[in-house]
């Protein structure tokens, strides 16, 4: 039977000894994913590995991790196509809790900070809604693929920024905001735009690009962050 090698971090920050790799030989099964195969280790060959996951179906976002050098969803990581060698870690930029498990209190608090909610003069109508906020397929396609975002963090980890620099947003919380500056229903164009307008905002984005290239969902912050640009630049 074809095995699979996973050299797994293990951190515990209740041990002398706390970071080490463990390896792992996995029977593989067509079809196999990451978790399954940390799934497999958890439940039968060392059961205090500590993950985190929940849909199992590339949704909720949980169970992202770096698999080979490259932030992946590990439920969404086909073994087959990533190698029968694999070096699990955690994601980068976030603290570390235990194993491949993170802290991710940071980079919610920078998602907030962008207002993720549409902002409207008309409280009363949000409160109360006597009737639709109807928008025509031009102006819904300007942000639709922004909205896609399932905040896993993996763009996070991927940004070169985030690591030198860990006062920036971030391309999750960037082009969260982008996607809701864009939105016709929103109202609050110019306190938006205050929010990344700073030396440590928008403008440190270096366009590495990486951000993109992990995401998950096909989403572009890279692109948003250059749209946010021009927005900023109309002012």
């Amino acid at each position: 039977m074809k095995t699979v090698r996973f050299s797994v971090y293990r951190f515990d920050p209740s041990s002398d000894k706390k970071e080490r790799y463990a390896t792992y030989e996995v029977p593989y099964k067509t079809g196999m994913t990451v978790l399954d195969g940390l799934l497999y280790i958890k439940e039968r060959l060392d059961h205090t590995l500590a993950i985190r996951y929940s849909c199992r179906m590339g949704i909720c976002g949980s169970c992202g991790m770096t698999v080979n050098g490259l932030p992946r969803l590990a439920c969404y990581t086909q073994v087959k196509e990533v190698g029968w060698s694999l070096k699990v870690e955690p994601l980068r930029n976030h603290p570390h809790v235990r194993d491949l498990v993170t802290n991710f209190d940071e980079f919610f608090k920078k998602h907030k900070s962008v207002k993720p909610w549409l902002v409207r003069t008309d409280s009363r109508e949000q409160e109360s809604p006597t009737s639709q906020y109807l928008q025509s397929d031009a102006e819904l396609e300007k942000y639709i693929q922004f909205s896609y975002c399932i905040s896993c963090g993996l763009c996070y980890s991927a940004c070169p920024v985030v690591s030198s620099l860990p006062e920036f947003p971030g391309p999750q919380a960037l082009a969260l905001l982008y996607r809701y500056l864009a939105d016709s229903r929103d109202q609050s164009r110019s306190e938006r735009l205050k929010i990344v307008d700073e030396a440590v905002g928008i403008w440190r984005c270096h366009f590495a690009g990486s951000c993109s290239q992990v995401c998950p969902k096909g989403v572009d912050p890279a692109l948003a962050i250059q749209l946010l640009r021009r927005e900023m630049m109309r002012g």
